[in-house]
């Protein structure tokens, strides 16, 4: 009997317990010269228990990057045989799209690389691609708010739960736009990528007069619940997607969006290469506070140009690190230590991430050497028995019962593009491969590829293989109502003047005067590339260029 959907989605990540092992002989330490304070001894944590759900569609999909594409193959079979979202399970929104509809979707992507079967149509189509539509359908009802904003929290089974709160984080709003236009372009329904934009316009139109976004939102009157404004956590996703959108949609509006921000970034939090938080209304400091989050932000910088400010935000957030051997979860500016309670290190991955970034951009040498520091931090401080343990305490290096899903989804896989310059995700264009489907030859693997949020890439070039079918065939769908549209139109003056009274359409459904029988409405966000590149033609002949449509019996 198939097992259910082994992913806890309703969690912020997947925690793997461990068992407790030894890291190495006794009196083992990181180099003083590169990390202090450090500790003569490994801390004994006899609660590391080395047992967990495997965490599917997480750091096993990662695998096909790393090279290990038996592993990747496994674990599609996996998936196809057992995933289940008929459940009745609270889930996060955010989460589930990041980590689970954008997780299958980027393995649909890699998989016929990754030497699996695929059908015909793909990438076009596929089971890993319906179950990633399957996955986000279930995520739609969230939207259904009079703003257009979404929860935080859907059940996959019934819906959003009558006492959800509204109040949900500035990222879990803004943060779908990559996963949900890549799953319309590529199945042809634009439901995905309309309620991403909605929700990104909603937050654009709630900024402050000074041009900030607070922390949370209340998703049913629009009205700002937290109103720190920062680039950390609860915000930071929201800034990334407009960037990543931008590019991988070649979306002007989306870019300028984000650019107005930046001003607005930069007018009011930074400070001396730091960024701190302040209220979005004012623009007074309310935390000068470095959140280990925020280390996302110099490569975020790096994909707009901006290589000058990113260094040297990159190079402060470094001397963090190398004053700990690792990003403690708050860094107090004014003091130069930990924050109360927020003295550990999950082993996150954004400035491992913002170094892939940079060295790409700059090829910098100081980046790989963050990338050793990093190796080195990981191995010497985190590693047990059975897996890379987090760090509870930067200042003595305590270990916790837990291992980030994000530690071999993300840190483990930027980490390897860091020192992987020739890895087919860096290709410049000048190796390709060539697909033939049902609709035409598809361009795939020329790079360019965009990083979801949780480390899972998209090819932008599948979009544009699936986009133009998709919109031949709206196209097709809006001139065969048009035509009917104009019959009956002709038919109804014909009938006003041998008839005493006004002519009325019948009702019910499947009539033409129904609402799915009306010409498609225009989404004026959508830009769809003309049907035809050659002269105006009658519009049957338009029709004829895609198969007979209808018998012309006019």
């Amino acid at each position: 009997m198939p097992f259910r959907l082994l992913i806890p989605l309703g969690l912020v990540c997947v925690l793997l317990p461990l068992h407790h092992g030894a890291p190495g002989p006794e009196g083992t330490a990181p180099d003083p010269a590169h990390y202090s304070p450090f500790p003569s001894l490994h801390p004994r944590i006899p609660t590391l228990t080395c047992s967990g759900p495997e965490p599917y569609g997480q750091g096993s999909l990662s695998f096909q990057i790393l090279g290990n594409t038996s592993e990747f193959q496994r674990v599609v079979e996996v998936l196809q045989d057992n995933v289940d979202f008929d459940i009745d399970v609270n889930a996060s929104v955010f989460e589930t799209n990041i980590r689970v509809v954008g997780g299958l979707l980027s393995a649909h992507l890699l998989s016929k690389k990754a030497g699996v079967e695929v059908e015909a149509g793909w990438p076009c189509s596929g089971p890993l691609l319906r179950m990633a539509e399957e996955a986000a359908r279930k995520l739609l009802p969230a939207f259904q708010t009079p703003t257009g904003m979404p929860y935080g929290t859907v059940n996959l089974l019934h819906g959003v739960n009558p006492g959800e709160t509204p109040v949900t984080c500035t990222a879990g709003i803004g943060t779908f736009i990559v996963e949900f236009a890549t799953l319309s372009s590529l199945t042809g329904d634009p439901v995905f990528e309309d309620v991403a934009r909605v929700a990104l316009m909603r937050l654009w139109e709630s900024r402050s007069d000074i041009g900030l976004v607070g922390n949370h939102i209340d998703v049913l009157t629009g009205k700002w619940v937290a109103q720190d404004a920062g680039i950390g956590a609860g915000v930071d996703s929201y800034f990334e997607y407009l960037v990543k959108g931008a590019i991988l949609l070649q979306d002007k509006k989306l870019m300028a969006m984000f650019l107005e921000y930046n001003k607005a970034i930069r007018n009011y939090t930074h400070f001396d290469d730091w960024y701190l938080w302040v209220q979005m209304y004012k623009g007074t400091v309310s935390m000068p506070v470095f959140q280990s989050l925020e280390a996302y932000w110099p490569g975020l910088q790096s994909l707009i140009g901006d290589i000058d400010n990113a260094m040297r935000t990159f190079l402060n957030y470094y001397t963090v690190w190398k004053q700990f051997g690792g990003l403690p979860e708050f860094y107090n500016i004014p003091q130069g230590y930990t924050v109360e309670k927020r003295e550990g290190y999950p082993l996150r991955p954004e400035l491992i991430e913002s170094a892939m970034y940079l060295y790409r951009a700059t090829g910098d040498p100081t980046l790989l050497e963050l990338g050793r520091d990093a190796v080195e931090s990981i191995e010497k401080i985190s590693k047990v028995e059975c897996g890379f343990a987090t760090i509870k305490d930067l200042r003595d290096h305590k270990l916790d019962n837990r291992m980030e899903s994000f530690f071999l989804a993300e840190t483990v896989k930027y980490l390897y593009l860091l020192f992987h310059p020739n890895n087919f995700i860096h290709n410049n264009g000048s190796t390709f491969d060539s697909v033939m489907t049902p609709h035409g030859e598809c361009i795939l693997g020329a790079g360019g590829y965009i990083f979801n949020t949780e480390a899972h890439p998209i090819d932008p070039a599948a979009l544009h293989c699936c986009r133009r079918l998709k919109e031949e065939q709206w196209e097709v769908e809006d001139l065969i109502k048009e035509f009917y549209s104009l019959r009956q139109s002709r038919s109804r003056a014909q009938r006003k003047t041998v008839s005493s009274g006004p002519w009325e359409p019948p009702a019910g459904p499947g009539t033409l005067s129904s609402p799915e029988n009306q010409p498609r409405e225009k989404q004026p966000a959508r830009q769809r590339a003309p049907l035809l590149s050659c002269p105006s033609q009658p519009f049957t002949s338009k029709l004829a260029l895609l198969g007979q449509v209808f018998l012309d019996s006019s």
